[in-house]
């Protein structure tokens, strides 16, 4: 099932002012972007406008700004676009204001204004009709091509599109495309890799998907809380205690779906020089931590992965950022890349660790949405979608 929204394909935009929300939330350090990916993808949408005579007024948010703070200004992004489009990208004030309009009312077809931080203000996190609506007199066309914000209900993402003609851009196209068909539609066998810490923070991942993968393999922190329900001791290991049930219950009805490590990497303390050990998954030492999976559940699940159709991957195996305990993520990384699988990954961490070990660009997909992938493979209905017009 692919998007059954009008994209900006389905519009005629020349001549037109368009307001494109965009997710250009991009990490910074010191004032200087570190990673432009989210950036890069908006391009196909921002050129298309473009080319077809548009007027182009880019707005986003940038951090968790409380109130004006020039280090979440989208000055550096402003720089980034400009090199990237070949040519100028003013920053405008504010996003909204007498100043703003002034220099959107004097701008021509083919220019790209980019607004200052919408969550300048308050009124956006919170979707103020005014605010929304102030907003929208920018423009003619809205579009939103900012799938990392899409599960938010702000007013740059859904109030706009209450005023405003709204459509979709080409990235959030692609991101819908992609995870749609991995949910509806999947080349066979299915294989889901999910990791990250608790368990409570992926039930409602693994209710809506496991009825459709055939093999679910688990990793991260909250391989533990399975362990424990499975009795074996886990030392001091990371522990959901209100997920015990569920994990019990999941492994009595779908033994032959659910793929656990069989050794784990152990220490004392999760350090950059931390010593390590590798113990059965029976064997954990009472006072020490499990990290990450082990030589053999690596092997294990390369061979899984290897032999999938669609590979699905949502959260590391292990305390991947740390040097003694990035094999397992790594393993899972070497092997998506090395499979012939429709490879995607859903986001945040998973993304981060394609990135880290160089294998981004070997993957099918890589969302742009850590929160806004993981809702959309729960099932829900992500509302900066919702709120765009429906293909006739």
């Amino acid at each position: 099932m692919g998007l059954q929204k009008k994209t900006v394909k389905d519009i005629d935009v020349s001549g037109k002012k368009v307001l494109v929300r965009c997710d250009f939330n991009v990490p910074l350090d010191q004032g200087r972007i570190t990673d432009d990916r989210r950036i890069t993808e908006a391009l196909p949408t921002i050129k298309y406008l473009i080319q077809n005579g548009a007027t182009v007024i880019l707005a986003s948010h940038l951090g968790r700004p409380k109130g004006v703070t020039p280090e979440f200004s989208l000055a550096p992004v402003a720089v980034r676009l400009a090199e990237l489009l070949g040519q100028p990208v003013p920053l405008l004030p504010d996003c909204v204001g007498e100043a703003v309009k002034a220099a959107v009312d004097a701008s021509k077809p083919g220019d790209v204004l980019l607004l200052e931080n919408v969550r300048f203000h308050p009124e956006e996190e919170k979707n103020v009709p005014e605010f929304a609506a102030q907003l929208a007199t920018l423009a003619e066309i809205y579009v939103n091509d900012a799938f990392g914000t899409a599960h938010r209900a702000h007013a740059s993402t859904e109030g706009v599109a209450h005023t405003l003609p709204g459509v979709s851009g080409f990235l959030i196209e692609k991101e819908i495309n992609y995870l749609g068909q991995a949910v509806e539609n999947p080349k066979r066998p299915f294989v889901a890799i999910m990791g990250g810490s608790k368990v409570k923070d992926k039930i409602a991942l693994i209710d809506n998907m496991l009825p459709k993968v055939d093999r679910l393999l688990i990793g991260g922190g909250m391989v533990f809380t399975f362990f424990k329900a499975l009795g074996y001791e886990i030392g001091k290991s990371l522990l959901d205690e209100t997920s015990l049930e569920y994990a019990a219950k999941l492994l009595a009805e779908h033994p032959d779906k659910i793929v656990l490590p069989t050794d784990i990497v152990v220490a004392s303390e999760l350090t950059d020089t931390a010593e390590t050990q590798t113990v059965g998954v029976d064997a954990i030492p009472a006072n020490l931590i499990g990290a990450d999976i082990g030589p053999a559940s690596q092997a294990l699940f390369r061979e899984v992965i290897l032999g999938a159709g669609t590979a699905l991957w949502n959260g590391p195996m292990g305390v991947f950022e740390k040097k003694p305990f990035e094999a397992g993520t790594k393993a899972v990384a070497i092997a998506l890349a090395e499979s012939h699988a429709l490879t995607i990954v859903g986001g945040g961490d998973s993304a981060a660790a394609v990135e880290k070990f160089g294998v981004a660009d070997k993957m099918s997909h890589v969302s742009t949405g850590g929160g806004a992938s993981l809702e959309f493979l729960e099932g829900k209905e992500l509302p900066g979608i919702a709120a765009l017009q429906d293909k006739p």
